[in-house]
């Protein structure tokens, strides 16, 4: 649930794709396995005969503490991606998301510097991007992550040329 000081009252927000979570468990997926291999290593080195130390309990427990940490952002990714949204105001763009650290910003047109699409291999798969928001401060930089190609081609013309208007009117 949202309070009125994150999310400003009569605010149409719009969401990501759903199709972002695909992208975010590839890179859960790829993190989480080059991880518990890499905290396993003991544990097979100790069954091995290797290594002496660590002390079995322990090389068994540190891969399976990271296994359930995984398991715990695994089921998280889904309601991470439904918090993400943006609104498109008469004189900002407000982004959000978060669980449970909410952040909601808000990025007057006129400080915008520009604005950038990136796009990884996953993300080009499914059709989608990240629209980045850059100014003159670093504080109030922000990203959309999950937008459609073509939504993101959009809104990235759309900002640009509010950016432009408002730079115009100094």
């Amino acid at each position: 649930m949202r309070t009125e000081a994150i999310d400003p009252p009569g605010i149409s927000w719009q969401r990501v794709s759903p199709r972002y979570v695909t992208v975010r468990l590839a890179e859960w997926a790829l993190g989480n396995l080059v991880a518990v291999l890499v905290l396993s290593a003991p544990l097979v080195f100790v069954i091995l005969g290797w290594w002496s130390w660590p002390p079995v309990w322990l090389a068994v427990t540190v891969p399976a503490a990271m296994l359930v940490l995984a398991l715990w952002r695994l089921v998280l990714i889904p309601r991470q991606v439904r918090a993400i949204g943006y609104a498109e105001r008469d004189e900002d763009l407000l982004v959000r998301g978060g669980i449970f650290f909410q952040r909601t910003m808000a990025v007057p047109y006129g400080r915008m510097q520009y604005v950038d699409i990136a796009v990884g291999p996953v993300e080009r798969a499914l059709g989608l991007c990240t629209l980045k928001l850059h100014t003159a401060s670093p504080g109030t930089h922000a990203r959309i992550p999950g937008l459609p190609a073509a939504e993101g081609a959009r809104l990235r013309e759309e900002l640009t040329a509010r950016g432009e208007a408002r730079l115009a009117g100094l």
